[in-house]
């Protein structure tokens, strides 16, 4: 039986099993594949404090793994198949074996959704991005693309206008799924170019993005030089696991307070899979921290 059992081994969970490590707390973190979930694909940080130098992500995780094993937490690598959530004792079942716990910290994140163009994934840091707010800042004054049409869509080429020579916003619909009021920002910027009726075909480049072919209604397919892509079409929140048990909003993200509970005792979310207005790494371990001293807290209550 452990205190604490954290499901997910990025920002937040990392941040999470140190604080309740510290704490005194027995801690089993469980994570499928790799420590450091998305902001391994991050190929520089500008923003993390602490750090005057940009920082890789796989650089700054490999610090918060180090940290965090000094208090020797146990970390293993399965894959979790199902949860129960009962009133004193949580049971995570994978595909070994089950563990108990009094407390649950979930933080399993999200994945960004991809285009499905060849050679994206090899692109991946080296032009095709899906963060702007994490990877604008090394396309400054260079000619680049969004794609999408949602809100963050928008936000993320009214973020790269102010920085960026040009943004183009290719969209496969003739109309925004964005608010009206976000929408009728982009008409304040004269460096943002609107591409409706479009969808982006192919990666140009070999070894960083180079530019995008592109196939628009009416039109025939024609390439567009750009510096790079950011893909801005919505992400899935790992939260399959907790359908039926946790309240989750309607994109599936946790419903947490600012205490990270979640609507079940002992079980508290973190980082990217809870619904919030900020994903970035700072936030994802702040979350991990609260999660952790609430759990804290639950076990010296029981």
């Amino acid at each position: 039986m452990y205190d604490v059992i954290v499901l997910g081994g990025g920002a937040a969970g990392l941040t999470a099993a140190l604080y309740a490590r510290r704490y005194g707390l027995g801690v089993l973190l469980i994570e499928e594949l790799y420590l450091g979930g998305q902001i391994i694909n991050t190929h520089e940080i500008e923003n993390y404090p602490g750090f005057s130098k940009p920082i890789t992500g796989g650089e700054l995780i490999d610090e918060f793994e180090k940290q965090t094993r000094i208090y020797e937490p146990r970390i293993i690598y399965e894959t979790i198949n199902g949860v129960e959530f009962g009133d004193n004792i949580k049971v995570i079942r994978t595909a070994k074996q089950s563990y108990e716990s009094r407390c649950v910290i979930a933080a399993t994140g999200r994945n960004p959704r991809e285009l499905g163009l060849a050679r994206e994934k090899e692109l991946r840091g080296s032009g095709v991005s899906y963060c702007a707010t994490c990877d604008g800042n090394f396309f400054r004054d260079k000619e680049v693309a969004v794609v999408g049409g949602g809100d963050t869509a928008v936000t993320e080429a009214l973020f790269l206008s102010r920085i960026c020579r040009k943004v183009y916003i290719i969209h496969r619909r003739d109309s925004f799924r964005a608010a009206r009021a976000e929408t009728e920002k982009l008409k304040n910027h004269d460096n943002i170019e609107l591409i409706m009726n479009a969808r982006v075909t192919e990666l140009l480049g070999e070894k960083k993005v180079e530019g995008a072919v592109l196939s628009q209604e009416g039109h025939t397919p024609r390439a567009l030089e750009l510096s790079a892509v950011f893909v801005a079409v919505g992400a899935s929140p790992n939260s399959k696991l907790f359908e039926g048990s946790l309240n989750l909003d309607g994109q599936g993200y946790i419903i947490t307070d600012d205490e990270m509970r979640t609507n079940i005792p002992g079980i508290f979310a973190a980082g990217d899979i809870r619904r919030k207005s900020l994903r970035q790494v700072i936030t994802a371990a702040a979350d991990g921290a609260i999660a952790a001293h609430n759990a804290m807290l639950t076990v010296q209550g029981d």
